[in-house]
């Protein structure tokens, strides 16, 4: 049993033909079969977001987050960050996140 959260399992069965479609479908969705079957019994769709496009700026906000985590680490060994450079920063953060997310927004989606 879970220690946080409370579930609820139902056995449902599928014959040959419909398991190899889900099987299919879920391949997809690059997801696990149980995965899909929760996705399409709550949500009622399933939809694939090709996100190879997005992999350098999501590799650049990595890294980005790697830098802040650093300069973080500094500034509290050394007890001192200028208000500025943490303005600054912040507003940088901001910006590149506004960009992700119109980025985002403009993926087209597949239906499976």
């Amino acid at each position: 049993m879970r220690k946080y959260k409370q579930v609820k399992e139902k056995k449902v069965t599928f014959d040959m033909n419909e398991w190899a479609e889900i099987e299919r479908r879920a391949a997809a969705c690059h997801c696990k079969t149980g995965t899909y079957i929760r996705n399409i019994a709550v949500r009622g769709n399933a939809y694939f977001y090709d996100m190879k496009e997005a992999a350098p700026i999501l590799n650049g906000m990595r890294i980005i987050s790697n830098n802040i985590n650093q300069i973080a680490k500094k500034a509290n060994e050394t007890n001192n960050l200028y208000a500025e450079d943490y303005e600054k920063l912040k507003g940088e953060v901001e910006s590149l996140c506004r960009m992700l997310s119109t980025f985002v927004s403009t993926l087209t989606s597949t239906k499976v």
